[in-house]
């Protein structure tokens, strides 16, 4: 679904005289390139703090401690995306509260997500799905009249903007993944958390560091989650070219969606309200086996994000078994998303086209 190896082979160059650079310094962990990354992503987003972490998942749960949620608490989130969004929510010991989608976006729907709110709920955690920014308006007022905190994950999202602003600013906190796949990734795991408050970022600079600020003094229980300078060189060289790779997963997508119109799937549709980067270009067919076949026939790559809401996972199984979230269901049954990497060229782009419409 992505070919790093060809996106290595264009920037050979610039990748490999930073990590030379890296090696010459010999300072691998919390050095020079971490914190210039973390101050260009942070201007890049227009935010006041970024905190690289170790993954996207431990920026989902330092994000969530570091907010104090706990026991007792309730977090509303979509079932329809991976699971580690969930997963933080429960490390923290809180509740993921699940609500339906938007068939349009695949994203939280925020009229359920108001009427899904009791008084134990903390925070409200949507998913920019796939590149596409959830509805943010609507939840931030929502938050803000409940005093609730805003989280989003933007595992998925990295450039994409809402209402002329990136996601990850307009939470309490924004949680980002750098996994190799990632429209913004290294060549290892990676994450970030982004905040505007001076005390979060406090929190998740000692939460990524065994729970420090000087060294060998340790004023809260922390964990080991911290960015290596490999990973943000890396990241450095790719940030240069984020807009560019991003423009050209939209004109991909420009281009299937033109040619697949009539072709007897629901191609993905943008609301307007944003800039969706297309992490992954994501259609809806009754016929996916068919589909699929045909583009394996055809040498396509093609995956299913994801065959299983979160609710029906055998993990959340005891809480939330008797649950019917119709929307997710139907989506989860019927989706097929087709490779959308920057590297892909008309020819590879007009065959994966040619299996869809012949299946």
């Amino acid at each position: 679904m992505v070919d790093l190896q060809v996106q290595y082979q264009q920037l050979k160059g610039e990748i490999d005289r930073a990590l030379a650079a890296v090696l010459d310094t010999s300072h691998y962990i919390l050095g020079p390139q971490g914190q210039a990354f973390e101050a260009e992503a942070a201007a890049y987003l227009g935010v006041k703090h970024a905190v690289a972490v170790a993954s996207g998942t431990d920026a989902l749960h330092l994000a969530l401690r570091a907010a104090g949620l706990g026991p007792g608490d309730e977090v509303i989130t979509s079932p329809f995306t991976f699971i580690a969004t969930a997963e933080a929510i429960a490390y923290v010991g809180a509740t993921p509260v699940f609500v339906d989608i938007d068939p349009q976006t695949f994203n939280i729907d925020p009229e359920l997500a108001r009427k899904a709110i009791t008084a134990r709920t903390r925070a409200i955690l949507p998913v920019h799905l796939f590149g596409q920014p959830a509805d943010l308006a609507p939840l931030q007022a929502m938050c803000d009249e409940h005093g609730l905190l805003l989280i989003e994950d933007c595992a998925q999202s990295f450039g994409a903007t809402y209402a002329g602003r990136q996601t990850g600013s307009w939470g309490a906190l924004g949680c980002f993944s750098f996994f190799p796949s990632k429209n913004l990734g290294c060549y290892g795991d990676g994450g970030m958390v982004v905040t505007g408050d001076d005390r979060l970022a406090e929190q998740l600079r000692m939460l990524r560091n065994h729970g420090s600020k000087v060294r060998y003094h340790h004023d809260i229980i922390g964990y080991n989650s911290r960015l290596d300078e490999m990973q943000a060189a890396i990241l450095n060289v790719k940030l240069r070219h984020i807009d560019r790779f991003n423009q050209l997963r939209r004109q991909n997508a420009h281009y299937y969606s033109e040619r697949l119109a009539d072709a007897g799937v629901v191609p993905p549709r943008e609301d307007g309200k944003g800039v969706h980067v297309y992490h992954q270009y994501t259609l809806l067919t009754d016929r996916r086996e068919a589909v699929q076949q045909a583009l394996t026939t055809a040498g396509c790559a093609s995956a299913i994000y994801y065959p299983i809401p979160l609710h029906r996972q055998n993990v959340f199984a005891a809480a939330f078994g008797g649950v019917s979230l119709p929307v997710s269901e139907s989506v989860a049954a019927r989706c097929l998303s087709l490779p959308i990497f920057p590297e892909l060229n008309q020819e590879q782009m007009d065959r994966v086209v040619a299996a869809v419409r012949g299946a």
